[in-house]
């Protein structure tokens, strides 16, 4: 039995909250922490419609002094947004599990930052991982284990098409859905409008698992641009306004394009045609050309694959790791 508690209760918290109340033999929920004060003193039980007695708080160090095993936290998306939470918990013992893009692969954007957690987990002996769909699976660890049937490599291209309806206002602002192309621009230039996080993390986790150099890595944001209206719960878009953010990150070695990942995100593709998906290819030998339609959902394809990690960071070594330090991460079934 793996104590464990989870950091934030939003979409992929609870998604994560779900997971882990499946498996009552194998894990025992010993805390919610809430970042929202109205959550306060609620259960877990009455958020997701399920048994559960178990009281979200607002009180980190409450939770922390049941010593869980493993904090899954699933709250922000930075580096300095997550440090407190993750300081806080592997000050009290606890392996930390998070869906932080920046924390995929953290020497990428803030090295300093990196080898100071990786101390004090090592101080600590817990581990930190950064999981999710992506990055920490479709975009870099999926890539990495195809790479490794061929006997030469030249080049890495790969795209995931998504679908952000399901998603909510955050997402939405931070992909420009529903901004006039000017407005996009404009949005891009100061940094309000971002899309995709974590190709600077990808792509040096890809490079470093094969042994490439990357000396620079190139990012362009386009809007996509729809013909037709398009809506969600959160936001509307009119023909010619901005429905989505066409993301591309370009790693280069020695003025050589290496790796290139794109991930075009916008809300109802399939009004215009547009297929859903994940795709890699490889130029080697082999070459590989791997195809998945529709797209793996982001959100149940993150908290599945945090979920299935518990097991997995228990037994790792001690200090920050990337999903590819550890074994290939599998299914964990269900309670019967």
């Amino acid at each position: 039995m793996i104590k464990v508690a989870v950091w934030g209760t939003g979409m992929m918290g609870q998604g994560l909250l779900g997971y882990i109340l499946d498996r009552p033999n194998d894990i025992e929920l010993v805390g919610a922490i809430v970042t929202n004060p109205a959550k306060e003193g609620k259960t877990v039980g009455e958020l997701l419609g399920r048994t559960c007695d178990v009281c979200m708080t607002t009180d980190a160090d409450a939770v922390l002094a049941k010593n869980p095993e493993v904090v899954c936290i699933c709250t922000q998306s930075n580096l300095d947004e997550i440090a407190s939470q993750v300081e806080a918990c592997v000050k009290a013992d606890a392996n930390v599990l998070c869906i932080a893009e920046k924390l995929a692969y953290p020497w990428a954007s803030d090295p300093d930052w990196a080898e100071s957690f990786d101390t004090l987990a090592k101080e600590h002996d817990v581990t930190i991982l950064g999981t999710g769909i992506n990055p920490g699976f479709i975009l870099d660890a999926l890539i990495v284990a195809w790479t490794s049937i061929c006997l030469r490599i030249d080049k890495i291209e790969a795209e995931r098409v998504n679908d952000l309806s399901p998603f909510g206002p955050t997402v939405m602002a931070s992909q420009g859905v529903g901004t006039t192309v000017e407005e996009f621009e404009r949005g891009v230039a100061d940094g309000t409008i971002v899309g995709h996080i974590g190709f600077q993390e990808s792509i040096n986790l890809i490079a470093e698992a094969i042994g490439w150099q990357i000396d620079e890595i190139v990012e362009t944001r386009e809007p996509i641009v729809t013909t037709v209206p398009r809506e969600t719960p959160h936001v509307k878009v009119a023909p010619g306004d901005v429905c989505g953010c066409r993301h591309i990150g370009r790693g280069y070695s020695k003025g050589e394009l290496k790796i290139e990942l794109v991930h075009p995100q916008q809300i109802h593709p399939g009004l215009e045609g547009i297929e859903t998906g994940d795709y890699i290819r490889i130029t080697g030998d082999p070459n590989v050309n791997m195809s998945n339609k529709p797209e793996i959902p982001g959100g149940k394809g993150t908290y599945a694959s945090t979920g299935n990690y518990i097991p997995m960071i228990t037994e790792a070594p001690a200090g920050i790791l990337a999903v590819t330090d550890l074994p290939i991460p599998r299914f964990w079934a269900p309670t019967e």
